[in-house]
């Protein structure tokens, strides 16, 4: 054999006797958060972790999504970029925690780079207000343990609808969705990555822009509002919240219009804000899904795993992993 054939056929073995690169052949989802104001120690704040290949992408930073990353052993350094859905406090309110304690010198933290963050018209100036909320400490940290400046630096973009990241393989589209007159604008976000795909809608009520965003997505990621009628009845603040949302019946109708590999609840809101009245229960939630869509569908949890490859795998966290 001679020496090129040679190195050739040795080139080809090495190829095949490398271990594959798994994170090539679909996206990770993980739920940090799937809950809503409301502080429940089982349901924290909207957050949701999609990893790619190196790219670690946060959409939405609500309570206790820092404290989640660290349960997955993921520092908080290593999230690429923050997308927001909007800037209501629910969504945002994790934004100190993961930005600082992300710079500290600790294995969760150790960030040298900007802290990056993209969101509606807004969100730049709001990062530019948490900048000067928290410079005592900044200054003192960079004083006193000599952290590097760049760490808690801060590169906010202002996003509207369209390709709003692209890097490693990974395509993040943002898109308009509909969470009420005085809550614009409001994203949803699509994230492409090695042929397969991922949407997460945000906040929105039945959105037929979500609808053209999302056609041929593996999983479609959605938000659901539920009430009993008799609180709906007594209280303007109930039909209120619940008319921000999409109820379980319409996130069926989306679900049945894109027919995804797998439907999944997030960000699940089943309201009771009056004493005597029961919330609705993740049994309700699911009977009434199943008036307009048949197909498979998960009501997330707080870190809940789905895989996106060949096949879509869900895992639940304790006693309930599947």
């Amino acid at each position: 054999m001679t020496r090129p054939r040679f190195a050739e056929m040795l080139g080809i073995l090495l190829i095949l006797l490398t271990p594959m690169d798994t994170s090539a052949q679909g996206l990770k989802v993980t739920l940090l958060g799937t809950g809503n104001p409301f502080p429940m120690m089982d349901r924290f704040g909207p957050s949701t972790l999609v990893e790619a290949g190196r790219e670690k992408l946060l959409i939405d930073c609500g309570r206790g999504a820092s404290q989640r990353l660290w349960q997955l052993g993921i520092p908080l350094s290593g999230v690429t970029a923050t997308f927001l859905t909007h800037l209501h406090s629910d969504h945002v309110v994790g934004i100190p925690d993961l930005w600082l304690t992300g710079w500290l010198p600790t294995p969760f933290g150790r960030r040298t780079e900007p802290f990056r963050v993209c969101g509606p018209s807004g969100t730049k100036e709001m990062m530019s207000y948490l900048e000067k909320a928290y410079q005592a400490d900044i200054r003192i940290r960079i004083e006193d343990e000599r952290l590097p400046a760049q760490g808690a630096s801060i590169l906010a973009q202002d996003i509207s609808e369209g390709v709003v990241y692209q890097a490693n393989g990974v395509k993040v589209t943002a898109f308009d969705v509909d969470h009420g007159i005085a809550i614009k604008p409001a994203l949803g976000y699509r994230i492409d990555y090695a042929g397969r795909s991922v949407v997460i809608s945000g906040d929105t009520r039945f959105s037929e822009n979500l609808i053209r965003f999302s056609k041929g997505a593996d999983v479609v990621i959605h938000e659901v509002a539920q009430a009993r009628e008799e609180l709906l009845r007594k209280s303007e603040a109930a039909r209120r919240i619940i008319g921000h949302h999409t109820s379980p019946e319409e996130a069926g109708i989306v679900f049945a219009r894109l027919t995804p590999r797998l439907a999944v609840y997030s960000h699940i809101v089943l309201l009771t804000t009056e004493s005597g009245i029961a919330a609705p229960t993740i049994s309700d939630l699911i009977a009434l899904t199943r008036k307009t869509y048949a197909g498979r569908l998960e009501v997330g949890e707080d870190l809940m795993t789905i895989e996106v490859g060949d096949t879509v795998e869900v895992h639940r966290p304790g006693p309930n992993a599947r």
